[in-house]
């Protein structure tokens, strides 16, 4: 019942930018916290942004501070990750997730909900 699509990812040079979108629905109540994980090839699967529902506090990965922004629209259960300066380094699968706790933690194990995986891919 519960569905969180994700899309945008891609190909894309160094020092390009791409824009993630993740869309829920059919949860059994409203998610408290929204985030963007990702795993790259032989890594464990690391928390990249979150933003919390209500005061929009937000979380980042000290490598992407400064080039991604994390944004939500509460009406819609859609939350965003825009990607700027893309750099080789953040070539990997990015999944979105939502959870029932507050406040938004890049710890994956508080998350109830997956995206299905989009690939990003940053190369010349």
């Amino acid at each position: 019942e519960v569905q969180l699509v994700e899309s945008g990812g891609g190909l894309v040079q160094p020092g390009g930018s791409l824009r993630l979108s993740c869309v829920g629905s059919g949860f059994p109540f409203e998610p408290y916290a929204t985030a963007w994980f990702r795993q790259a090839p032989g890594k464990e699967r690391e928390g990249v942004a979150c933003i919390s529902r209500g005061d929009g506090r937000t979380n980042y990965e000290d490598f992407v501070k400064g080039r991604f922004t994390i944004s939500k629209d509460d009406t819609e259960n859609t939350w965003y990750l825009q990607m700027n300066d893309l750099k080789p380094e953040d070539t990997a699968v990015y999944y979105c997730a939502a959870g029932g706790l507050l406040p938004a933690t890049l710890t994956a194990h508080e998350y109830d909900y997956w995206g299905q995986g989009t690939q990003v891919t940053v190369s010349s």
